[in-house]
């Protein structure tokens, strides 16, 4: 539900009561993955989706239910060859959603208004909630603070579990993750009965953009589009202003391998270089190639690719770390513009998060939707 918070922080701090849809596991094709949500409040109101369709109708129901009732419900959604006019997703995929009322009398309300509130202030947080298991522990949050403190708890004679359960929930928190975790009752990490979804709230990904020149210009806007927070850096101040560059969140003016190096990057930072001059590339991806980042591209011909990799080469790079570089940056859409390059650049960045290939998906076999591939990692420099 953290993906909704700024409303929802508004309806929960107004005393509005509703009932939230969140998607706790997906198997197969499935549009949206966990923690997608959708609330609905008393006066029937709804907010965010859990499908993208679906079986939205069927989940809006539930949620009305659960307002009357005041219990908390696991249903799942699938599809059905049998009845076409079945509720489930088209897709072929099958969603297990929490439908849970947030009332007054909802136990772990307070837990749920905080992990809200810190969301929508953008501070980073994970929820974590019992969504299977013994009856006594169904509904049982917890709401996990960057620095590993944690509010909340589960019944007397649990200290073992809750233990376990904020550890799981800091740990995915630090990956930037939302996802599933099976324990036993005892604690141990071992699939015992009880399932923990983990809700991770962190700032929206960082995309830096090296060389301030028109084509910048258009990849900052789609990189907001996309979610990013986007920097523009150049050593040129004359380029690198904020009159070029308004819809950016930061403009620095520095050359681009010192900004890198001490500035802050993690897992899901996409690099995009456009500068395509030595001087400023060959320090720059130096540095980068060594990074754990999520996406490293180069702007530039063929020729200059080969001749940059030459460089790299000479510098010390070895085949593993050139490997990594996406150069020349963006795929092949016969893009021409300094929008349509943007449009190119992003889809090859958005393939890249999710493992896929940027292949047309029309003749292709491979799974639409897909599990986010796991974060790269390479050796220190």
């Amino acid at each position: 539900m953290l993906d909704i918070s700024q409303e929802l922080s508004r309806w929960f701090d107004e005393g509005r009561e509703f009932a939230v849809a969140t998607v706790v596991a997906v198997s197969g094709s499935a549009p949206r993955g966990p923690g997608a949500a959708l609330a609905v409040d008393s006066e029937g109101t709804a907010l965010g989706s859990v499908s993208g369709g679906c079986v939205e109708g069927a989940v809006y129901d539930l949620c009305r239910q659960a307002l009357q009732d005041g219990r908390s419900v696991v249903e799942r959604f699938g599809y059905s060859d049998e009845d076409a006019f079945a509720v489930g997703l088209t897709c072929g995929g099958i969603i297990d959603i929490l439908i849970t009322p947030i009332t007054a009398h909802t136990p772990a309300r307070k837990i749920v208004g905080s992990a809200l509130a810190a969301a929508a202030d953008g501070e980073p947080a994970a929820l974590a909630r019992i969504v299977r298991g013994p009856a006594a522990l169904l509904g049982q949050a917890l709401l996990v603070r960057a620095d590993g403190a944690h509010e909340g708890s589960c019944p007397p004679g649990h200290t073992a579990l809750e233990a376990t359960a904020a550890a799981q929930a800091h740990a995915l928190l630090q990956a930037g993750r939302t996802g599933t975790v099976e324990l036993s009752e005892d604690g141990s990490l071992c699939p015992g009965g009880i399932t923990l979804l983990v809700e991770a709230h962190v700032p929206p990904p960082r995309m830096i953009v090296f060389g301030a020149i028109d084509f910048a210009a258009s990849l900052v806007r789609v990189g907001k589009f996309l979610g990013y927070h986007v920097t523009v850096c150049d050593a040129r101040p004359v380029f690198a202003t904020r009159a070029r560059f308004p819809e950016a969140d930061e403009v620095v003016v520095d050359w681009p391998h010192r900004y890198l190096r001490g500035t802050e990057t993690d897992t899901r930072t996409a690099l995009c270089v456009l500068t395509h001059d030595a001087k400023f590339d060959i320090p720059l991806l130096q540095q980068a190639l060594r990074m754990p980042v999520a996406y490293i591209g180069a702007m530039g011909s063929r020729r200059t690719h080969a001749d940059r990799a030459r460089r790299l080469r000479e510098a010390g790079l070895g085949e593993r770390e050139l490997a990594r570089l996406h150069s020349p940056i963006g795929l092949d859409l016969g893009a021409r513009t300094p929008e349509e390059t943007a449009l190119s650049i992003a889809a090859e960045i958005i393939a890249a998060r999710h493992g896929a290939t940027g292949a047309p998906l029309t003749g292709t076999q491979t799974p639409i939707h897909r599990a986010p591939a796991q974060p790269v990692t390479v050796d220190a420099a």
